[in-house]
């Protein structure tokens, strides 16, 4: 028999759990430690999926229970929608089985391979079933039964099914029992659960260990991520042969009609700007059309100007729960200061819209001699594993943290200093390194947005460890001139045998600044600023002083004295007229609708004054825009303004002890 010929009798079809059976680790299943993760990774990612879609606030329940050496039954618990029964085998039993795949919309599993990889993973170490409890609002009892996948076929085999009372209204419940081994740690379940608490601040996650008391994260907030809604692909980065193949399936007649109907933002007149670009004619059948002319189309879309893509199909945590999330989860830490999150505005990639968050959390305990954490999240999941191999990663390292107030040798790698800085990138489709979820791909889109995110939050960071460095150093010199100074009066006035004289002159003669001061109070659900504007100068001064408040969550109460602009977007300004020396002027507002802790500190702003005169506020940027120009342009090395010559207080100190 010739060779050909035997080994073509070889070939046969291998089915996609057959591969995965003997490539597990593909799904994350390579060692003990990262099974056990993972099986929980996947079961809660399915529970807050479930849930959102029901419009419910998530109540979850994750259970690890020890069943032999190195064996461990894995439970996660969730009060979702429950699975119709027809589903239930299919969705846990089978891989690639799943309706989020061709959804066009942000979801946490994308793949259809989380949970019945963990199922089959299971069955492949201990050789047991896994139990599936489900029950829908419609039912009056839950559905359980027991199954395996079958891999040589890629189907559910049920072992044991049928009806339980349970005392949940609706919900799924899911047991693996896996080989695995449990560990602490920055890669343990506990440290996954507490990431997931903090970008998910609307989720109630209760943990019960093998041994010990459980661990619970309440939720933040009562307020649901927005719901998203399926779109179709944007034009820009769409690739050749994916615009062929959609050619191919297009119900349209019409070139045009196929580009305005097929994709996102594509007008009827967009649409004919393309065709015009690409030198074609709008009447050309899509089904027929030839390489060379979808390249054509592929380098017009650039050419011509298409609106962003919608938002509606991308759930970003926002700048208002990313902080408070932070705050609930690392409150114990008690952090210094908590950098007003960024969230940019939808990017794409080969077609799919992303966005990209950031925060940063400086201070308090945290510890200033390691290098800073980096919480890697993406589509609202904590990502644990292969963190060097990760886009978010490297787009921390590759900025220069010494501008930004952080020790870092050599202006790259990870930085040092008392810091945690989380990412976040969330999409309708984002490009992991591996079928495993642990790391998001190098795009060159993703990448340019995580910087210039990461750069404005680093601006923000700089402007915070400035202000705080002028406030202490011009507060030590305002209280040794308050302390010495009328002791020297009092001295000589009685050796003179005059009045003491008033100081005023001469204070503001070594002070020389406006101090701007700001005091946060809640009370009654009610936030109260006031904003002290203290002349230390010799001469009245005049300026304009410039807020810039949360984007939401808040309305505005009491304001003192009427600002003379108020703008929608939270930028305020109070023209302070005159400021007579040594006198001081006041700024109050109320807001209302946060909670306590929710609101810190005001991002503040002067102009009309010199800037240098003033502590407690920085210059306005621009027009007032404060948009991402000012932070997308590179900062140059701050130089080191040399010290003015200052009295020696402690010289004139020891002069006055000695009369």
């Amino acid at each position: 028999m010739p060779l050909a010929e035997e080994l073509a009798k070889k070939q046969r079809e291998i089915a996609i759990s057959e591969f995965f059976e003997r490539n597990k680790q593909i799904l994350g299943y390579d060692s003990p430690t990262k099974a056990l993760l993972t099986a929980v990774k996947e079961g809660v990612e399915n529970a807050l999926d479930a849930t959102e879609e029901a419009a419910v606030l998530p109540e979850i329940l994750v259970e690890v229970r020890k069943l032999g050496k190195d064996e461990f039954a894995v439970v996660v618990e969730d009060n979702g929608p429950g699975i119709f029964k027809k589903e239930v085998a299919n969705v846990f039993g089978r891989l690639l089985y799943g309706s989020r795949f061709h959804s066009r919309r942000q979801t946490r599993g994308q793949q259809g391979l989380g949970i019945s990889g963990a199922i089959m993973y299971g069955q492949i170490t201990t050789g047991k079933p896994a139990t599936i409890r489900t029950r829908t609002a419609e039912m009056d009892v839950a559905y359980e039964l027991d199954l395996i996948v079958d891999t040589r076929k890629n189907k559910p085999s049920v072992q044991r099914e049928e009806f339980k009372v349970w005392d949940k209204k609706q919900g799924t419940r899911v047991e693996i029992p896996l080989k695995g081994r449990l560990i602490g740690g920055k890669q343990s379940i506990v440290e996954y659960l507490k990431s997931t608490a903090i970008v998910n601040p609307h989720a109630h996650v209760r943990y019960q260990p093998p041994e010990g008391d459980a661990i619970v994260w309440e939720r933040a907030t009562s307020e649901l991520p927005p719901k998203t809604v399926e779109i179709k692909p944007h034009p820009y980065g769409i690739e050749i042969g994916t615009l062929l193949g959609m050619a191919k399936e297009t119900k349209s007649y019409k070139l045009s009609a196929f580009l305005e109907e097929e994709f996102t933002r594509i007008s009827s007149r967009v649409a004919d700007e393309i065709c015009k670009a690409a030198g074609l004619d709008p009447n050309t059948r899509p089904k027929s059309m030839s390489l060379e002319e979808a390249k054509a189309i592929v380098d017009a879309i650039p050419k011509v100007k298409v609106m962003a893509p919608p938002t509606d199909c991308l759930s970003p945590i926002g700048e208002r729960l990313i902080k408070k999330g932070l705050k609930n989860v690392l409150g114990n830490l008690r952090p210094e200061f908590y950098s007003p999150p960024v969230s940019r505005d939808a990017a794409v990639w080969q077609g799919n819209p992303f966005q990209v968050e950031v925060g940063i959390v400086f201070g308090g305990d945290l510890p200033p001699d390691q290098p800073v954490d980096v919480l890697r999240f993406a589509n609202r999941v904590p990502l644990l594993y292969q963190a060097g191999a990760c886009a978010l990663t490297q787009a921390v390292e590759a900025v220069d943290w010494r501008r930004y107030g952080l020790e870092q040798r050599g202006g790259q790698g990870v930085p040092y200093g008392p810091a945690i800085i989380m990412l976040h990138v969330c999409s309708t489709k984002v490009p992991y390194t591996s079928e495993a979820k642990e790391a998001v791909a190098t795009v060159p889109e993703i990448m340019t947005e995580l910087d210039l995110a990461l750069k404005e939050s680093g601006r923000r960071l700089k402007t915070h460890l400035s202000k705080k460095a002028r406030r202490e150093k011009t507060r030590e010199k305002f209280e040794i001139v308050q302390k010495i100074l009328p002791q020297i009066a009092a001295k000589s006035a009685s050796i003179v045998g005059k009045k003491v004289p008033n100081l005023d002159a001469t204070i503001t003669k070594i002070m020389g600044v406006v101090w701007i001061e700001e005091a946060v109070a809640f009370e009654g659900g009610t936030y109260t600023v006031t904003i002290d504007v203290h002349n230390f100068t010799p001469a009245g001064k005049k300026l304009n002083l410039h807020a810039l408040l949360p984007r939401n969550g808040w309305t505005l109460g009491k304001v003192d004295p009427k600002p003379a602009d108020v703008r929608e977007d939270g930028k305020f300004t109070w023209e302070l007229k005159r400021i007579g020396s040594v006198e001081k002027a006041t700024v109050t507002f109320e807001l209302l609708g946060l909670e306590k802790g929710e609101y810190d500190e005001t991002d503040l702003y002067v102009s009309g004054i010199p800037p240098e005169l003033v502590i407690g506020a920085e210059p306005l940027p621009g027009d007032w825009e404060l948009n991402y120009k000012e932070f997308e342009q590179e900062e140059a090395p701050a130089v080191a303004a040399e010290e003015e010559d200052e009295i020696d207080y402690d010289e004139a100190e020891e002069k006055l002890d000695d009369e």
